[in-house]
């Protein structure tokens, strides 16, 4: 099996690479890993001469030039070798974080940085496996180092394993990489698995699973979403298993408490009814538009997922009353005269669900919803589409009575005119909506009780 296995990552490999002649994620994935063993090489090693620095200046020069000296035969030798770390990494003490994509880092983030601030000596490492995952975060302070993963062939995991020689490794909710698990393992380092969900038919459970079972074995533990991923974990002889539910929890909880002042989004809110749809899609927007123009009465907030202005623009055509766009609006702007305020700009939507009453989550009629924590947290009384069913907050909120899947603007008109006319059905499913975020946080206290010591 282990065979196969290693001739799948290669036929991956080279499929991207192939891929990215025409698609331009792929690309993105291709040059992403380009000479990346030489930058990977290059940053520890400056890193480590960087932290040496602070020793007395007349001992400096002489550690600069050794260090100098390391990283060029460093560099030389992860070409090919197990080798490669400088002297100076047996003192560096590293953990290392891996997310699939954007959404795994979200998980991921409240963990990263409460072990940041409780060992601020340690170096932390990040890597992601998607393009929509490392091109959004590159930059993102928190971490000392941020790089793809390059494929898990053998020889690739050596040479990663040769730079950063980590203590302990993260890996969040997906993508259990067998090589670089089994060589986590043989080199002592502590592994976790944070946020995990597993369900039935995924390849642990089947009668030809044995090695990816062998790879759940190399966690020194696994914190789970729910019970139902325990008992199937359980079921194959995994029992060093714990269920902390999931951080984004204490993501969204800490991103309401520190949701941003947007004067001209309070400006355009001040004493109306606002109702926010984010992350939406043009068959979402097919029915927003239907309940904007049927309710005048109530301002309409919308944040597509992706921002086209030619689109924005034809829907502004369609609305039977004033419409503006954030990016556009100036002094002048008759902000308390407009009934619809779209959002074209990124990085907003979760301080703009604040100023809402109403929330609609987009992508229910593709590949699947977006975030409904952001708004939930908020307290927000939620509508999205029918493709919900892979996200158990979705299914717990409609349980919970904060939610509600509609299938057309029937459904919609239906479930909006219900909370717009009785206030008390309002208020006891916006309760459940921010209740339900309140319950679930604490995963991220319970994960650093363990990999923080």
């Amino acid at each position: 099996m282990r065979l196969f296995y290693n001739a799948g990552i290669y036929m991956l490999d080279a499929g991207l690479h192939f891929a990215g002649l025409f698609n331009e994620k792929a690309r993105l994935w291709s040059r992403g890993r380009r000479g990346i063993f030489r930058r990977m090489a290059e940053a520890v090693q400056q890193s480590d001469i960087d932290r040496k620095s602070a020793t007395p200046d007349a001992a400096q020069g002489d550690l600069q030039g050794k260090l100098s000296k390391q990283t060029s035969e460093a560099i030389e030798q992860v070409a090919g070798t197990e080798s490669g770390g400088s002297d100076s990494s047996a003192e560096r003490q590293l953990i290392w974080f891996h997310c699939a994509s954007l959404g795994e880092f979200e998980q991921g983030r409240p963990v990263i940085e409460a072990f940041r601030a409780a060992h601020p000596d340690w170096k932390i490492l990040l890597t992601f496996f998607s393009p929509s995952g490392y091109e959004v975060r590159k930059s993102y302070t928190g971490a000392d180092f941020i790089f793809y993963l390059p494929a898990d062939t053998p020889r690739n995991v050596r040479r990663f394993m040769a730079i950063f020689r980590p203590k302990i490794a993260v890996f969040v909710k997906y993508e259990f990489w067998a090589n670089y698990l089994f060589a986590l393992q043989r080199c002592g380092a502590k592994s976790y698995l944070i946020s995990g969900i597993f369900r039935e038919g995924q390849s642990f459970f089947r009668p030809w699973g044995g090695m990816f079972r062998r790879v759940l074995g190399t966690f020194d533990r696994l914190f789970v979403q729910n019970q139902e991923s325990l008992q199937l974990l359980a079921g194959i002889g995994i029992n060093r298993v714990e269920v902390a539910g999931d951080t984004r929890f204490d993501r969204v909880y800490a991103i309401a408490q520190a949701a941003k002042q947007l004067p001209e989004v309070e400006e355009f809110a001040r004493g109306a009814k606002v109702f926010v749809a984010g992350s939406t899609w043009p068959p979402d927007e097919q029915l927003l538009l239907q309940l904007i123009n049927a309710h005048p009465d109530v301002k309409f907030i919308v944040a597509a997922h992706e921002i086209d202005p030619a689109r924005i623009e034809r829907m502004i055509a369609r609305i039977e009353r004033p419409a503006l766009r954030y990016t556009q609006l100036t002094p002048q702007s008759d902000l308390a005269g407009a009934g619809v305020l779209f959002i074209d700009t990124i990085g907003i939507l979760s301080s703009v669900y604040r100023y809402g009453k109403w929330g609609y989550i987009g992508g229910g009629f593709g590949v699947g919803i977006h975030n409904t924590l952001e708004a939930a947290t908020f307290g927000l009384p939620l509508a999205f589409g029918p493709n919900y069913a892979r996200f158990q907050e979705a299914c717990d909120l409609i349980a919970a009575g904060g939610a509600r899947s509609i299938l057309n603007y029937e459904e919609l008109e239906q479930w909006f005119s219900g909370l717009l006319t009785d206030e008390e059905a309002w208020r006891r499913s916006s309760a459940a909506c921010a209740d339900y975020v309140r319950s679930h946080k604490g995963a991220t206290e319970q994960i650093m009780a363990a990999i923080g010591k």
